[in-house]
């Protein structure tokens, strides 16, 4: 099977695990390049993740979720990266739970291709006109859309105790681009200390 990996790091051969915030290190990768392209732009520093995409209705069309005005265009315009591709044998990887696309490796993977992304923005307006890609524009999104969204975030701080690490990226990123949703999390908090 054709797998993508997106990285900012060029010439790389071969793909090898890294720990991110789960159990083990693995290799990250994905059957669709689109979603291999949504990690070329992660708007907050490693450990954390800021990647706010889905899948809707059934569809296997990925839809980045825009949750504050021009969200796309301010996280990816001018994003230099890579795409690169694997071929791997399906007993290599193993399926990541609540992302039908992802699939796993514990073991390094060669790499076979390198596609380079100049403007990671202009790549995604390229798979949107392609109908490889929508784009969830804050604008269109109802209050009970951005609310469930709001909500995840919420989750998430609470989930890595966020109020011991206010200065993280991943919450000075919440403070700066969803303020209210910052001070539901302290509200939240606080009430659970009561």
């Amino acid at each position: 099977m054709i797998l993508y990996h997106g990285s900012n790091t060029g010439n790389i051969k071969v793909l090898k695990p890294n720990q991110a915030d789960h159990d083990r290190p693995y290799v990250y990768m994905t059957t669709m390049d689109v979603v291999a392209a949504f990690y070329l732009c992660n708007a907050v520093e490693r450990p954390y993740y800021w990647f706010p995409y889905g899948f809707e209705g059934g569809s296997d069309i990925p839809v980045y979720h825009e949750l504050y005005p021009n969200a796309l265009r301010e996280v990816s315009e001018g994003v230099r990266g890579y795409i690169y591709k694997v071929l791997a044998e399906e007993k290599q990887v193993i399926p990541f739970k609540n992302i039908p696309c992802a699939r796993l490796a514990t073991e390094p993977v060669e790499v076979t291709e390198c596609i380079r992304v100049e403007n990671a923005y202009a790549l995604f307006m390229e798979y949107v006109k392609q109908g490889k890609m929508k784009v969830g524009r804050f604008e269109d999104k109802s209050e009970k859309q951005l609310e469930w969204w709001y909500s995840c975030c919420i989750e998430y701080l609470k989930e890595k105790h966020m109020m011991e690490t206010p200065d993280c990226s991943y919450a000075s990123f919440i403070k700066s681009k969803l303020p209210g949703v910052w001070e539901r999390y302290l509200a939240e908090c606080n009430l659970r200390r009561d």
